[in-house]
């Protein structure tokens, strides 16, 4: 009977609210029917949902609504008011302190800067501490363009977290990294599009469960200016512009496992593959496979046609003595730096694939490049390569 009771009380809330003339002043009426849904499976917890929209300020309830209206149950059913109010004040403030930041329209705000978490990791409060943070590395900046460049080469000094596998768990929350100074791609990507929100910056993660070649997954960060979606990493080298390009273009965007998503808060219809837990569905996502595949194709046709880069075709070998058989060819992931900027990565053709089949990529000419795997004895071999002016192949071997 309490239980009863209790679920009719929580209704007739929800139902008060979402009338035009209700205590929740300033929110449109298409999220009564969310808003309501959303109340009844906060279960005990909607006393702090209703908190943070009593307390929110009129101008910011809307915001706050879509934040109620589209959380998974998960938070639903634990966040409480004061964390959801500083999430949202502090978004609004850093909206209203940066004249680019005002320029953003409310769907892409809403979404992609409003937002307390990208994936599944840990819901914590680090939007008050990055705003500390990245504030002042923002402020001199007179675009959007401008202000996402300088957070991107910032972050990573100021929070002073590397790439290591050695990580505690992939899908780290910000505090979780910094505490010990490491984290994988997704990790460093929920970093960045974190520090990129924190100032008003839209950001969202994007990625792949697996490259095309079943090399692995592998993600980043996406950031909104003027009207489109550029992507980014944590180690900045420009936007639009990683060692990955050419794989993205290879994607299959109608073939989950090897298609490139970016994560939504809002609901899409589709959610976005975490391999480190496949049976979560309430992270959102959007299927952004042919924007990648157009870009790539367009990046590669620039290279052809510049002439500074040449194609370089590698092949893997069991051992020296055997380059010219096809029969003795290995398939194995082979990372290409030149320095220690990473120019691309692939998997060599295997045994049964056609002769004409290898990685190719394309590097600049005349200079040197290193040629990364692991070799017949699981131990991480560097072949040195001067590329010339001319298409050349390169023969690698898993045993000399």
């Amino acid at each position: 009977m309490k239980r009863n009771v209790f679920f009719l009380s929580v209704l007739l809330s929800a139902l008060f609210f979402s009338c035009a003339d209700g205590k929740y002043a300033g929110v449109p009426d298409k999220y009564a029917g969310l808003l309501e849904t959303a109340f009844l499976k906060a279960g005990e917890n909607v006393g702090e949902l209703e908190k943070a929209m009593k307390d929110c300020r009129k101008e910011r309830r809307e915001g706050m609504a879509y934040l109620i209206a589209y959380m998974p149950e998960r938070d639903l059913t634990a966040l409480k008011g004061d964390f959801l109010l500083e999430n949202v004040n502090l978004a609004y403030d850093a909206r209203g302190r940066f004249i680019w930041a005002k320029e953003v329209p409310d769907s892409i705000f809403f979404n992609d800067v409003l937002p307390y978490v990208c994936l599944n990791e840990t819901r914590e409060n680090w939007r008050a501490d990055f705003y500390k943070r990245f504030a002042p590395v923002a402020e001199g900046c007179t675009t959007l363009m401008e202000a996402a460049v300088a957070v991107n080469k910032a972050v990573r000094e100021e929070v002073k977290v590397e790439y290591n596998t050695k990580r505690k768990k992939p899908d780290q929350s910000p505090f979780e990294s910094m505490e010990q100074g490491m984290a994988s791609c997704s990790g460093l990507s929920i970093l960045l599009t974190d520090a990129f929100r924190s100032v008003g910056i839209p950001s969202r993660i994007a990625g792949t469960p697996n490259w095309h070649d079943n090399r692995g997954n592998h993600n980043w960060s996406e950031v909104w200016v003027d009207g489109k979606w550029y992507f980014t990493e944590y180690y900045y080298e420009a936007f639009n512009k990683s060692w990955f390009v050419a794989d993205a273009g290879k994607a299959v965007s109608d073939e989950r496992e090897h298609a490139i998503y970016a994560s939504s808060y809002r609901p899409t219809g589709i959610s976005f593959p975490l391999v480190w837990d496949e049976s979560i569905d309430y992270v959102h996502a959007f299927n952004v496979s042919e924007d990648y595949i157009r870009l790539a194709k367009e990046q590669m046709a620039d290279m052809e046609k510049d002439g500074r880069y040449v194609e370089v075709s590698v092949m893997m070998f069991k051992k020296r003595r055997f380059s010219r058989s096809s029969g003795e060819r290995v398939a194995v992931n082979v990372d290409v730096f030149c320095g220690e900027n990473q120019m691309g990565g692939g998997r060599t053709a295997g045994p049964t694939q056609d002769m004409n089949d290898t990685y190719r990529i394309w590097l600049e000419k005349n200079k040197t490049y290193s040629f990364k795997y692991f070799d017949a004895g699981q131990h991480w071999k560097s072949v040195d390569v001067a590329v010339a002016e001319k298409p050349m192949t390169v023969r690698l071997y898993m045993e000399d």
